[in-house]
């Protein structure tokens, strides 16, 4: 790949595990869940996108279904920070192995 030539990269998304604070619980399908993680994903635009996941409140192996994000200044911090923190990360790889 020449040096002038940019990569089409396709996604960028992160897994960000939600403080036990800031937790909630959600119901799909008759299903409780308490929400534990979040996807972050950064779209063409430059803006974020937050989904998050979690497992039944009852126990046992939950579906993997997503829900949306409250309307919560803390979590919308929390995206914020981590999304942050990932582009640090990234600017810092050192390569493959």
């Amino acid at each position: 790949m020449g040096s002038d030539a940019n990569p089409d990269v396709s996604a960028l998304a992160i897994n960000v595990s939600i403080p036990e604070e800031l937790r909630w619980t959600d119901t799909r399908r008759g299903q409780e869940f308490e929400l534990t993680t979040l996807n972050v994903r950064l779209l063409k635009d430059g803006h974020l996108a937050a989904k998050a996941y979690g497992r039944p409140v009852a126990g046992g192996r939950g579906t993997y279904v997503s829900f949306p994000l409250p309307d919560s200044p803390e979590l919308t911090a929390l995206v914020a920070e981590a999304a942050s923190r990932a582009s640090a990360l990234w600017a810092g790889h050192r390569g493959l192995g």
